[in-house]
């Protein structure tokens, strides 16, 4: 009598663990260079909050010849501790106010992904339209 033999077909333990570290390795480089990407779209919701903050003030300035004028409701929600929430909810924007000048300035919201940004940790605009910020690369914040 003759015995017929069966292969077996699939994966060795060997093969599945290569696959896992392959994988493994690959997420390993592209999640942080995903969350880079990631911080560094959302750094258009501080710029845009600015911008539009400094609009505000501009509008006030037209109206009433001074930035902090008592009637000017943008002056008060930067002001006296108060921050205005960009749209998205990733920085908040507080002022300095004078009747000629102003210097607004836009910080990560704790808890954010952003808060986590070491590249641009905080964004700057005055009434010339000066734009600044700190980080390590705060050359190429804006």
């Amino acid at each position: 009598m003759k015995t017929i033999r069966r292969t077996e077909s699939g994966f060795t333990l060997i093969e599945l663990m290569i696959v896992v570290a392959i994988i493994g390795i690959i997420g390993a480089i592209a999640y942080p260079s995903y969350i880079e990407s990631v911080r560094k779209s959302n750094r258009a919701d501080a710029k845009a909050m600015l911008n539009d903050v400094a609009q505000r003030l501009q509008r006030c300035y037209t109206a009433y010849s001074a930035y902090d004028d008592g009637n000017c409701t943008a002056a008060g929600a930067v002001t006296g501790g108060n921050t205005i929430t960009s749209a998205e909810g990733m920085y908040t924007v507080a002022g300095v106010l004078a009747a000629t000048t102003y210097d607004l300035t836009a910080t990560p919201v704790a808890g954010t992904t952003q808060a986590g940004d070491a590249k641009c940790t905080s964004f700057t605009l005055d009434e010339t339209g000066l734009r600044g910020a700190t980080g390590s690369d705060s050359a190429n914040c804006w």
